[in-house]
């Protein structure tokens, strides 16, 4: 059982495991000394985030298949880091967060105000691509 806690004090839950997402591809945002990036915030991605994150460098929309990872698409979940949602936060295109699902240490770069201003409830009991879960 994870000790890990979320934003809100309760326990870290899923963020999104089709497709596996995290630092530990674990389907959660855990973070650790190992995580650089702090990958805590559970987001879901959208058209703008995922155009200003290609603008920025971090393609997450093209498919790496010899690193296992899809391309994610608007609707996907995805553990981001911290310090790229609080820049897409300030240049107006943060994605939708799950609290729930979004670790503690996040609130090193963002406050919860800001993280609740940008909420969407988890979808609990829903699998499968473009689902948080």
């Amino acid at each position: 059982m994870s000790r890990d806690k979320n934003v809100l004090g309760g326990e870290l839950q899923t963020c999104c495991t089709s497709p596996m997402t995290g630092f530990h591809r674990d389907g959660c945002c855990r973070t650790g000394p190992r995580d650089h990036g702090v990958h805590s915030v559970c987001a879901r991605m959208t058209e703008e985030f995922l155009r200003f994150s290609r603008e920025r460098g971090n393609d997450l929309s093209t498919p790496a298949p010899a690193l296992g990872f899809p391309g994610l698409r608007p609707g996907d979940g995805w553990c981001l880091c911290a310090a790229r949602w609080k820049e897409a936060l300030e240049a107006g295109v943060a994605p939708p967060v799950v609290l729930e699902a979004t670790h503690e240490d996040t609130l090193r770069l963002v406050s919860l105000e800001e993280l609740r201003a940008h909420a969407i409830p988890p979808l609990p009991g829903h699998k499968g691509r473009g689902t948080l879960h």
